[in-house]
């Protein structure tokens, strides 16, 4: 397997993982139950996992009233773009 496939199926389960996340603690945070922490979920988006945390924010509207979420989710995608991109270039 080629590095840049590697890369983008990591991505993709992380993202998965990331996006799931992101859903489950505003279901979470609806109930009162217990949350997944900020550290997690921003952890998962810099990991791999920016396009999943980006979605999760506004398919379950969860955190984007946080400047930061957005700014480290954005900065994380694009990292993780720069990098596919070098690997399919190299």
């Amino acid at each position: 397997m080629n590095p840049e496939k590697f890369a983008l199926i990591y991505m993709a389960v992380v993202s998965s993982a990331a996006f799931f996340a992101y859903g489950i603690d505003k279901h979470r945070a609806e109930k009162g139950a217990w949350r997944i922490s900020e550290k997690t979920l921003l952890g998962l988006s810099v990991i791999g996992g920016a396009l999943g945390g980006l979605l999760g924010m506004k398919v379950f509207h969860h955190k984007t009233k946080h400047r930061y979420f957005w700014a480290i989710n954005i900065l994380a995608l694009v990292a993780h773009i720069a990098i596919v991109v070098a690997l399919a270039v190299r």
